[in-house]
């Protein structure tokens, strides 16, 4: 039998909040006698099979709570993609460590890693308890009302874009901002949830829940700028066209491509780039502008959502409360129960594992082109306490002398 030990990990992207889900594991673990150490492995996966493990049972409580409400993956993180055959040296390890007890912190991807981990372990007759803690700013894990990182993201990229609108009104323009988001855009949708008044920014925002079509793209521009005299546009990096190839591949002659063969669509302003170009020659505006937000809506120090970080240490301690009272390997999952309220349930590791969800037509106009008030009232709430505000002068004008 293995002793009580147990490892946690953290996979995928950083976020603003995977260090509380990292603690809420590490401090709720504390609470049981039978728990002799907890280790941390370095860079996720590829820290389990290179045996990079540290001893998180030597860290102070306090130092564990400054950790805590600090972005970024503490213990490092890694985008392997594991196979079978990688998940079976995981388990190798697990298994030589006299692991009990393994948590991995993350998307899709990590639920599938833990899922397969979990049938090696059942495969070798060995009693290991295996719990995916759900983690992603694209909130597109199924079977969540919401993914813990991504309410920070989206406060960071509902800010941004009132600022972007601040700027585009005092020099109006076309102004593009990308957004993260491959499949789901949950992210870029969230830019509307700057704005205060009609005329504000984001006035059109392009999802990958919907076939991007350049030509009607530009028409939604131009009567834009001509309805407002500017246009503020959010993107989502994933935008595609009728038979699934990113507009990126399309418009680009050149792009990266990453470890599993996608097309490289965060950290690059192509897209940015290319659709202020089409901009510029086909509807001949000038003043055309562009941003990729990039990494910059995932760690974000100066942004995060008190909602976020309070779910994210829960889910951490509910998963070690299920593994160590449960007898089942799972996945946690946050269900909403109320105008705002949650609660935490565990669902079968294959409920979860390497599925996607993406927005809810519900959530999406009829255009397909902005988003809803459900959608509003389904993210709200998410976004925390202390949200910045926009204000207007009232321009009373002063009656004209020399040109009445």
């Amino acid at each position: 039998m293995p002793s009580g030990k147990i490892l946690v990990a953290q996979g995928g992207g950083p976020t603003a909040v995977i260090n509380q889900s990292l603690v809420g594991v590490a401090l709720e673990a504390r609470r049981f006698g039978q728990i002799q150490h907890i280790y941390g492995a370095r860079h996720g996966v590829r820290g389990i099979v290179n045996e990079d493990l540290v001893d998180l049972t030597q860290e102070t409580s306090h130092n564990l709570e400054l950790v805590a409400n600090t972005p970024s993956s503490a213990l490092g993180s890694t985008r392997d993609k594991p196979d079978a055959a990688y998940c079976h040296e995981i388990f190798k390890v697990l298994q030589a460590h006299e692991i009990s007890h393994f948590f991995y912190i993350g998307g899709n991807d990590s639920s599938d890693t833990v899922r397969i981990v979990s049938q090696e372990a059942q495969q070798a007759g060995y009693d290991l308890r295996c719990m995916h803690i759900p983690k992603t700013i694209d909130n597109d894990l199924v079977s969540n009302d919401h993914t813990p990182g991504f309410p920070s993201a989206a406060r960071f990229v509902a800010q941004a874009f009132a600022g972007a609108n601040l700027d585009n009104a005092a020099l109006p323009g076309i102004y593009v901002g990308v957004v993260m988001g491959r499949h789901a855009g949950f992210l870029t949708a969230a830019s509307a949830l700057g704005k205060k008044f009609p005329d504000d920014g984001p006035h059109l925002i392009y999802l990958p829940e919907r076939t991007f079509h350049l030509d009607q793209f530009l028409h939604d521009v131009k009567a834009t700028y001509e309805r407002y005299g500017r246009c503020v546009i959010a993107v989502s990096e994933g935008i595609h066209d009728a038979s699934g190839r990113p507009i990126a591949a399309l418009l680009a002659k050149e792009l990266e491509h990453d470890a599993h063969g996608n097309v490289q669509l965060s950290g690059t302003g192509a897209l940015a780039d290319l659709l202020c170009e089409e901009i510029k020659s086909k509807l001949k505006i000038k003043r055309v502008r562009g941003d990729t937000f990039g990494y910059l809506q995932r760690s974000f120090i100066g942004c995060v959502s008190d909602v976020d970080q309070r779910e994210a240490r829960e889910v951490g301690e509910k998963a070690v409360q299920f593994a160590m009272w449960g007898q089942q390997n799972g996945s946690v999952t946050i269900k909403r129960t109320g105008f705002y309220s949650v609660d935490y349930e565990l669902v079968p590791l294959e409920t979860v594992a390497g599925k996607t969800r993406v927005m809810e037509d519900a959530f999406i106009d009829e255009r397909g082109t902005g988003i809803t008030d459900a959608f509003r009232m389904y993210l709200r709430p998410l976004l925390g306490s202390g949200m910045a505000d926009a204000f207007r002068l009232r321009h009373n004008p002063v009656t004209k002398v020399l040109h009445p």
